[in-house]
């Protein structure tokens, strides 16, 4: 049996989804998929617009296996490190394939851009681009010599490379994909989740793209306010992870000008500070992830959200194999910022996920 694994954030879950697992059973009929999920608080900095729970659901009602958790710690950090934690909860599960949707589906590409990046002086590279004025997404084409810039594609680059530095047993496999990241127009059966989020702020009916019928809706104004209250009253936003090169300054200043999140985002937003970047340096603030603890902390658990009879069986037959435990203490380094990314979204989504997270436990698929 082929063990497959898979690595997404569902925000939220929709047809091409659907597409990506439905071609992976086509590929691999006796197989066995093992998604590695994101939570509240995404790998972009966005806040997901499904709860982790209704994420769990459909992904079992749709084929998935087994689903693990991929912590909020490394969850809302760049590709690399979102890619990393994602790839090693996956070895540890055994997984010998990890299959993603791809722009150019050219995973001889892919791999080879993955190896170039892991190169000695290829960081050094990048930062003399950056030094010339590039920004970031610049300065990696021009350090690569490739105008790779797509988001899975550049996410798949991640995993290989997680794959790769590790030395995991694992081959990238990918799988064509069939929209348009950037578009938000299309009314074709497969479209982006970024096109069903605009959709959904335009009241247009999504139902045509994606089985979810619980989305939860974000109170944006509260989260300016939240994001407001927090920047200007500590008195050290350096401590907190992504908060560098004296930015926590412009933050103080920029957030007495600006009206609401998108506005501040823009008043910041540089050449070496992108917008996903300054996004996610929100997030930490907001959650208050700190550097120290994210340099301190190692993955030592995994946490499993949910599985059918298959992952249950599965999960016997390894049990006595995990490098990591699958019991998770509260007193975790991750599970603690776990539980409070749960009550801030609860907060800005009027939701009641810190009841799912207290409960700590998997969500059982019984029926077929």
């Amino acid at each position: 049996m082929d063990i497959i694994g898979i690595i997404t954030e569902y925000n939220p879950f929709h047809n091409g989804h659907i597409y990506h697992i439905n071609k992976i059973k086509e590929m691999y009929p006796n197989s066995l998929i093992i998604l590695a999920l994101n939570g509240y608080f995404l790998e972009r900095g966005e806040i997901s617009i499904m709860t982790k729970e209704e994420k769990t659901k459909i992904a079992l009602d749709n084929g998935i296996n087994l689903v693990a958790e991929i912590p909020f710690i490394f969850g809302s950090n760049s590709a690399d490190t979102f890619a990393e934690c994602a790839v090693q909860i996956l070895n540890n599960l055994g997984v010998t394939k990890i299959i993603f949707g791809s722009e150019s589906n050219d995973i001889i590409l892919l791999t080879k851009i993955a190896k170039t990046q892991l190169e000695e002086n290829f960081n050094e590279t990048v930062k003399e681009e950056l030094k010339k004025g590039s920004n970031y997404p610049t300065a990696l084409s021009l350090a690569l010599n490739a105008s790779i810039s797509t988001p899975n594609d550049l996410l798949g680059i991640s995993y290989i490379k997680a794959i790769l530095k590790n030395g995991y047993k694992i081959t990238p496999i990918t799988i064509k994909r069939t929209n348009d990241f950037h578009d938000k127009t299309s009314n074709a059966p497969i479209i982006s989740a970024s096109n069903i989020r605009e959709k959904l702020k335009n009241n247009e009916d999504i139902s045509n793209y994606t089985p979810v019928k619980n989305l939860v809706t974000l109170n944006e104004d509260l989260l300016f306010n939240l994001l407001k209250t927090k920047i200007l009253t500590d008195k050290d936003l350096s401590k907190y992870l992504t908060v560098d090169e004296g930015i926590e300054y412009k933050l103080k200043k920029e957030i007495l000008n600006a009206k609401n999140t998108e506005e501040l985002i823009k008043k910041i937003k540089s050449k070496r500070y992108t917008y996903n970047r300054i996004r996610r340096m929100l997030i930490h603030i907001l959650i208050g992830l700190t550097k120290e603890d994210k340099q301190n902390y190692t993955l030592n658990h995994i946490k499993i959200l949910g599985f059918d009879k298959l992952g249950k069986d599965y999960l016997k037959t390894i049990k006595s194999d995990l490098t990591i435990q699958r019991k998770i203490s509260d007193t975790d380094l991750a599970q603690k910022y776990e539980l409070t990314a749960s009550l801030i979204y609860d907060i800005l989504t009027s939701s009641n996920t810190y009841k799912f997270e207290t409960s700590n436990k998997p969500i059982i698929k019984t029926s077929a």
